[in-house]
């Protein structure tokens, strides 16, 4: 059966969580701290169902139970841009965006940010260029913390890459397929 992006709606509430508990039980747990940037306001300029993903989302992050598997940390978890002097540009690398239009959820370990957008998507923001990618992007939170958590278990060797490459193609996702960043190419 093949997976669609449909199946995967509600991930992050419904799964996410039993996904990390079977390959990270014993992962440190992220903590952050409490005056970390609110995520309400944000969720207000979201779709639904992208607000319900990421409120779950963030509800994880400060349980103080979500497993450690994508970076989040005080600086990563809610970055504020403008308090940091840190710009914000769209792909096109002229339209400027602000705090109010991305909300960090983590990092890739090697200073980029992984960002929620007012449309739904997760973007990398590129650290060196301030910008962020257009070609490694995922089309909502649920399918891209689905591909993550999948990434991270087979780098782990938790979960052959075969088990998932099927799923990887069909939801086409350009985070995912980018023939030189996305995550595909970064598990062979």
């Amino acid at each position: 059966m093949t997976l669609t992006l449909a199946d995967l709606l509600g991930y992050t509430d419904r799964d996410l969580g039993a996904d990390l508990a079977r390959w990270f039980p014993d992962a440190e747990t992220v903590h952050v701290p409490e005056q970390t940037r609110p995520v309400a306001p944000f969720l207000a300029r979201l779709a639904p169902a992208d607000a319900a993903a990421l409120a779950a989302f963030d509800q994880r992050v400060r349980s103080d139970r979500l497993p450690q598997f994508l970076d989040i940390f005080d600086w990563s978890y809610g970055f504020d841009f403008a308090l940091n002097d840190c710009g914000i540009r769209d792909s096109d690398y002229t339209t400027e965006l602000t705090d109010d239009d991305v909300y960090s959820i983590g990092a890739d370990g090697g200073g980029n940010l992984y960002t929620v957008l007012t449309n739904g998507q997760v973007a990398v923001w590129f650290h060196e260029e301030e910008v962020l990618e257009g070609g490694t992007r995922f089309d909502n939170l649920d399918v891209f913390l689905w591909s993550y958590v999948r990434y991270r278990a087979v780098r782990a060797g938790k979960l052959a890459l075969s088990a998932v490459e099927a799923d990887f193609l069909a939801l086409g996702q350009d985070g995912a397929l980018e023939p030189n960043l996305g995550l595909l190419r970064l598990m062979k």
